[in-house]
């Protein structure tokens, strides 16, 4: 019998854990479901983030090269030196993402929202996003806020992650259900900005895109070096540059 590796056999249970350890992610119990409101106090929080694996220094930029959709496409992510008060009175550091093909055309520009709590925890408060169909239009389906219409803020990055962590990194039903479980860590990864090591890796789910799993790499003082669709539509993107 052909033996599976760790990450595929993560891969394939991954709906079934995160259903015991986040209560709501695969029931559409709407009881379930009002379960998770974390109960945050804005005075724990700062806009000054420096999570080991996630960390926004301001004015840093990192371009990331990959595939999405069949084409080519970059990204650059910005942290700005623009704050933001989200609706639960958390205030929040704004950190732009834009996508563009190779040939500069707009894709997607995205303008999210993170705090630290005094933990180290990073989390999510929301985001804007508008992607550039054919024709002109544009489309904001993806946008949410914590606070608005029953949104809720999730931890993008622990403070202290181990395997088997597992945590919601948004929430507002049927919009933005992002789950992250920590799958493996201490190994190395090399992308075109070089190869990093002590590396964490996570597998991302949500129950609205039920056959989509997806593979985020992060690095010690870089943040997000690789990520890769595990199931779902082909896609990846890979650390090139980091601006300082």
């Amino acid at each position: 019998m052909r033996k599976r590796s760790p990450l595929a056999l993560a891969t394939a249970s991954i709906a079934g854990t995160l259903a015991i350890w986040l209560p709501g992610i695969t029931t559409a119990s709407s009881s379930r479901d009002a379960a998770y409101e974390p109960q945050l106090g804005p005075s724990d929080f700062s806009t000054q983030i420096n999570n080991r694996y996630f960390p926004l220094p301001v004015g840093w930029t990192w371009i990331y090269r990959g595939i999405k959709d069949g084409k080519p496409q970059i990204d650059r992510v910005t942290v700005r030196s623009k704050t933001k008060r989200a609706a639960e009175g958390i205030t929040g550091r704004v950190v732009t993402d834009v996508s563009r093909t190779s040939q500069g055309k707009l894709l997607e520009k995205t303008t999210d929202l993170y705090a630290q709590d005094k933990q180290g925890d990073v989390w999510y408060l929301g985001e804007q996003t508008a992607a550039y169909l054919p024709g002109g239009q544009i489309d904001r389906s993806g946008s949410w806020q914590a606070g608005v219409k029953d949104g809720e803020p999730g931890i993008i990055m622990l403070a202290n992650p181990q395997i088997p962590d597992a945590y919601r990194q948004e929430y507002q039903k049927s919009d933005a259900e992002d789950t992250a479980w920590i799958v493996n860590r201490g190994t190395s990864a090399s992308v075109p900005y070089g190869t990093l090591h002590n590396v964490l890796t996570t597998l991302e789910f949500a129950r609205i895109e039920p056959k989509v799993v997806d593979q985020k790499v992060y690095a010690p003082g870089v943040g997000i070096v690789l990520e890769t669709a595990i199931n779902g539509p082909p896609e990846v993107a890979k650390l090139v540059k980091v601006i300082k």
